[in-house]
């Protein structure tokens, strides 16, 4: 393919991605009601009074759950355009292995994000709540104060799942080797300290929670990419 073709192609696959999103943020608009009560029925929310500081707070919670929303609802759809945009540069046995990349990464980040609501986001606000009571101070949530403290948790957490699809993907593509990999362990493990305590709050449990399944996820792609590697080298 010439690279009027590949700019060609590349434009509608942006233009379809585009068209996904739209329609997915529709639809995340219409259930955005229904999900937010949901999220107000379940623990720790169950337990709080909702409070909006200001008249725009509401209209914005809607927006914000239902474009997540919306993105989430598209993302199958937009991966798949993905692929087709970089399957005529792939070998056949490439086009079917990375095809299979689309529904791990999808439960991979679905994964993630039940992991960040359902472990992290519940320790987090029970520090939160510890400090407060120890401190005796009354615990009054902004519901758009309590929903941004959750997507900073949850989205981040759902993003770093995505690390073993990233690395086989780009294994398979031969842009990155696992000796790569495990020469840049200790900077690999620095800079996840530093994500860990970014999203978590100051305390050890949190912190620790959302380390260790970084750390796991890590390795674990070093050790897939490594079995990928070493496959690949016989037909070579």
């Amino acid at each position: 393919m010439t690279l009027v073709g590949h700019l060609t192609d590349l434009r509608r696959r942006i233009l379809f991605t585009l068209a996904a999103l739209i329609v997915g943020v529709a639809a995340g608009l219409a259930c955005a009601q229904s999900l937010i009560a949901w999220m107000k029925s379940v623990p720790p929310a169950d337990q709080l009074a909702w409070n909006i500081f200001s008249p725009g707070d509401a209209v914005r919670l809607y927006l914000n759950v239902g474009f997540i929303s919306g993105v989430v609802i598209s993302l199958p759809f937009s991966m798949y355009q993905l692929w087709l945009f970089l399957k005529p540069g792939l070998a056949e046995e490439e086009r079917r292995v990375s095809f299979m990349f689309i529904p791990a990464a999808l439960l991979l980040f679905v994964a993630g994000l039940a992991f960040g609501y359902f472990v992290v986001f519940r320790m987090a606000l029970l520090f939160t709540s510890a400090v407060a009571h120890r401190l005796e101070l009354t615990e009054t949530y902004g519901i758009m104060q309590y929903f941004s403290f959750l997507f900073n948790i949850t989205i981040p957490i759902a993003l770093m799942f995505e690390l073993p699809v990233v690395v086989l993907f780009l294994t398979k593509l031969r842009i990155l080797k696992p000796r790569m990999l495990r020469r840049f362990r200790r900077y690999a493990y620095m800079a996840l300290v530093i994500v860990a305590g970014v999203i978590t709050p100051p305390d050890a449990v949190s912190m620790l929670l959302v380390y260790a399944p970084m750390i796991v996820l890590y390795e674990g792609s070093v050790l897939l990419s490594s079995r990928m590697e070493a496959k690949s080298l016989p037909s070579e």
